[in-house]
């Protein structure tokens, strides 16, 4: 049932996506008069099709449902009858095709802004930005960080949500060797700390990065709630619902502390002081290695019991008013769009790692996880991939939209259009660059779901 539910929200996204973005190139060449022939989404065979509209565009839903294209009248694919020649899409001025083909990314980015701007106005439940345990030897611990305080503002940016947080210190963390978080700690001291950032390897600008800092959103207990039949801990012989209370003597204040030390003893055996009901328990287990950013690390395969009363403690609704919500919401997708850019440049450069590159598998996971949380998550999980697809679209790569876009700049700039030849040499250069990137993304994908 909930392998079902995956694949439905998988479908639903691609086919809200790929739907906008297709209909943006078709709207806009609608306005330019360009004839459209085929209005499809999907690819391979027609599962469905119909005919209409004065210019009888075929619109078919088809089998494979990555992706879509918008087929217009074009001299460069088939003959084209004298009185529609001004209708055909290579006739028209170079800045309406350029019109036409941004404006495929364009509605994926617009998309996501009525998204953000549903739920601000509606309001988005969060966690408030308020730090759980910090391990110690961590950044953030060395910047004398505790439990309890909560982050006000990042580089003077004021943030909301432990979300808003997350993005603002993964937007800083890109160039500055230290952050300035403002936080008002338990007893409500408004102080300052500086996390230095110049010893964090630029490779762990990833989805982990906070946990890389020393940053927690959620107080977890000591508290097995799921273990991996096949890892460590279960082949030790611990149990779903054990406490555990110490490691190697030491008692254990917190699931990070357990974390921390696990991490940094891969292969090597450790002793678990276990509570199981009434009974004391002592547990031999050996982590095993797990290679990360080039070293190993050790994990039992265990996940923490949520401390629920806690978290609900810490929830809190960001809502806006409706003029300030679309703001918020063209912000927050102006600034993701820029955050996407920067980490596609980086990891072309090599500054940050590939495994941040995510394929169709992630995806269709992360949107059944967004579906069963609720439509509040689905919604903002679909306006997310939309900023990400119109982003990826308008990347200067043959065969995506900003390949099509850098060949009218050369035309604009050479004052003719680009050769058929260099058109057919691009086209190659780019199918084998995208089809690298999809097998790299895919080999991520089962990396994820077979090693976690």
């Amino acid at each position: 049932m909930q392998l079902l539910q995956t694949v439905l929200s998988f479908l639903v996204v691609l086919g809200i996506l790929v739907t906008f973005h297709e209909f943006g190139h078709y709207w806009m060449a609608r306005r330019f008069n360009v004839k459209v022939l085929r209005f499809s989404i999907g690819f391979g065979k027609p599962l469905w099709q119909s005919r209409r509209g004065a210019d009888a565009t075929e619109w078919v839903i088809a089998a494979i449902p990555m992706g879509g294209y918008v087929k217009m009248l074009d001299e460069r694919e088939a003959p084209v009858v004298d009185h529609e020649l001004d209708r055909a899409f290579n006739r028209q001025l170079v800045w309406k095709r350029m019109l036409i083909v941004l404006a495929g990314p364009l509605a994926n980015l617009l998309l996501a802004v009525i998204l953000f701007w549903s739920l601000f106005m509606t309001g988005v439940e969060d966690v408030r930005a308020v730090l759980g345990d910090i391990p110690q030897r961590t950044p953030a611990a060395q910047a004398g960080l505790h439990a309890g305080d909560e982050v006000l503002r990042v580089n003077g940016a004021e943030v909301a949500s432990w979300q808003g947080m997350r993005l603002a210190v993964l937007q800083h963390a890109f160039d500055a060797d230290s952050l300035t978080l403002e936080v008002r700690s338990r007893n409500h001291a408004v102080q300052q700390r500086i996390v230095d950032l110049s010893q964090l390897d630029k490779q762990m600008l990833d989805a982990d990065l906070l946990m890389h800092l020393g940053l927690s959103p959620i107080r977890h207990r000591p508290v097995i709630a799921f273990i991996d039949s096949a890892g460590a801990a279960a082949k030790a012989g611990l149990r779903k619902g054990d406490r555990l209370v110490s490691l190697d003597g030491a008692v254990l204040q917190s699931w990070a502390d357990l974390v921390q030390q696990v991490r940094e003893r891969p292969n090597l055996p450790i002793q678990l002081g276990v509570q199981r009901g009434s009974e004391r328990l002592a547990v031999q287990v050996t982590p095993v290695a797990i290679q990360e950013q080039g070293k190993f690390i050790g994990k039992l395969g265990v996940a923490p019991e949520v401390d629920r009363e806690a978290m609900k403690a810490l929830m809190t609704t960001v809502r806006y008013p409706l003029p300030e919500a679309l703001s918020q919401a063209v912000a927050k997708t102006w600034d993701n769009s820029l955050m996407s850019l920067r980490m596609f440049w980086k990891m072309l450069t090599g500054d940050l790692s590939m495994k941040n590159l995510s394929g169709p598998v992630t995806i269709a996971d992360y949107a059944g996880q967004a579906a069963r949380l609720g439509l509040g998550p689905f919604i903002e999980f679909l306006a997310w991939v939309s900023i990400s697809l119109g982003v990826l679209n308008l990347l200067p790569i043959p065969l995506l939209d900003g390949g099509h876009l850098l060949y009218y700049t050369a035309e604009i700039i050479k004052g003719s259009p680009v050769s058929e030849r260099t058109m057919q040499i691009g086209q190659h250069a780019g199918m084998v660059l995208l089809l690298g990137l999809m097998l790299f993304a895919f080999y991520n994908d089962l990396n994820r779901l077979f090693v976690g």
